[in-house]
Parts: C-alpha cells; sequence; structure tokens
C-alpha cells in the first residue's frame, strides 16, 4: 500500500499509527519513502525525514543514504525502491511506501521508461498497472488548516538545524541535485518566509499530481487524528 500527500499533511505519523494496526493483525510493517531528497544523508531535519522517534516505532528504508556530494537520480531510486519492495513481500512483510514526491511514487510503483524519449514520443511516466496490488491513500486538508501546519513545519525544521544543515551541505560540496531541497537556497539565505512561500506553493503542486494519479482512496484529514485516519485506511485494505 501507499501513502501520498502534500508537506506538513502528516503522513509519517498516519504510517505508523497505521503500522502499529497492522501488527495487531499479525502483520509486519515497513516503511518506504518516496521521497526525491530525504535520500540525502546530512538534510535530515530539512527534508523532513522520519525522526529518531518516529523510526523506533516504524522501520524506514530508503532513507539518509546517498553521500551530499553525490547525484542521485528517479531512474537510480526506482531500482532500489522495487528491490526493497519485492524483497519486503519476499518475506512476507507490509511496504507502506509514503511520500510526497509524485514521480518517486510512480516509480515505487510501477515500471516506468525513464529514457529520454525520440522526437514527437511522448515520455511513459506512469502507467495504470502497479507491479503489486496497491492500495493508494491521498491524504487531503482544508486549504487554510494545510498552510497552518506548513507554517508550523517550517519553524520546526529551523528550530531542528535545517539551516545548519544547509550550510554544511554547500560547504561539503553538495551536488546539483541535493541542492533541490525544498528551502536549500532560502536557508542560505536565510529567507524564512520565502521557504514558507515556497513550501505552500509546491504543496499545491503536490496535490496536483495526486489529482492525476488513477485509483486514488482520497481521504480528507481535516481536524482528524493519525490515528482515526489509520483506522479508515486499515478498514479500506484487504
Amino acid at each position: 500500500m501507499a501513502i501520498f500527500g502534500p508537506t506538513g499533511i502528516g503522513k509519517t505519523a498516519v504510517a505508523v499509527a497505521l503500522a502499529g494496526l497492522l501488527r495487531e493483525r499479525g502483520e509486519d510493517p515497513v516503511a518506504v519513502s518516496a521521497d526525491a531528497l530525504q535520500v540525502y544523508r546530512g538534510l535530515e531535519a530539512l527534508t523532513g525525514a522520519a525522526t529518531a522517534d518516529e523510526r523506533a516505532q516504524l522501520e524506514h528504508r530508503l532513507i539518509g543514504f546517498v553521500p551530499i556530494s553525490e547525484r542521485f537520480s528517479v531512474g537510480d531510486y526506482a531500482q532500489l525502491a522495487h528491490a526493497e519492495i519485492d524483497g519486503l513481500l519476499g518475506e512476507g512483510r507490509r511496504p507502506i511506501v509514503v511520500g510526497g514526491t509524485g514521480l518517486y511514487l510512480r516509480a515505487a510503483l510501477a515500471n516506468l521508461s525513464f529514457e529520454r524519449p525520440a522526437p514527437g514520443e511522448s515520455s511513459e511516466l506512469w502507467s495504470e498497472e502497479t507491479r503489486h496490488p496497491t492500495l493508494l491513500c491521498g491524504l487531503v486538508m482544508e486549504r487554510t488548516e494545510l498552510y497552518e501546519r506548513i507554517e508550523e513545519r517550517v519553524d520546526a525544521i529551523v528550530a531542528a538545524g535545517a539551516e545548519a544543515q544547509a550550510r554544511a551541505a554547500d560547504a561539503g560540496g553538495a551536488s546539483r541535485t541535493s541542492r533541490k531541497a525544498l528551502g536549500f537556497q532560502e536557508l542560505l539565505e536565510g529567507d524564512i518566509h520565502g521557504l514558507k512561500r515556497r513550501t505552500r506553493n509546491y504543496a499545491r503542486r503536490q496535490l496536483t499530481w495526486m489529482r492525476k494519479m488513477p485509483g486514488v482512496l482520497t481521504i480528507d484529514v481535516t481536524g482528524r487524528t493519525p490515528s482515526c485516519v489509520a483506522d479508515e485506511i486499515a478498514a479500506a485494505l484487504p
């Protein structure tokens, strides 16, 4: 199964709550991250990766393993995500793909073509056929509350040391792809208001991605706890 939604909506908290319900059923869940920048080691606060406490409650894969100086592509990610998911299923475990990067979510769930298309041809960046049967849950929220959460999220990552991480990465030769982390440049410039504005814009694009995905179970999480949302997802699982 997979959980997708805009930044700040609480995807990780829902996944952790869901994992508890799945264990009560006798399952062994593992989260597989579908985020373009959480792969980088040293940007955990900036990218909002699962905290140590959250990882203690639910094992997370594909977080913080790529050196900051290396380039990393969605094609690289697809190979790793497929291997992780296939391996977990082979072990009888339940992968929960969690992320907010639409293309990475698609890459984790489907067989996509990352070849540059010939002139006049379109690129196949989505297939309605997923590699394994997948319940795709898309989290949405009333816009005002989502923006309030984004404000709180930015304040929280700054308090957690995101600016220091960005400066250390910059000094350490951060690659072109790692510099694409949301807020990297704004934090180098000390532009917190700009970071909040850019994050709101990014959340709108994430919601646009979700509307394009076929077969999404849309769940409105406005005013609801992660446990309540997890109950709804668990009830929809086969």
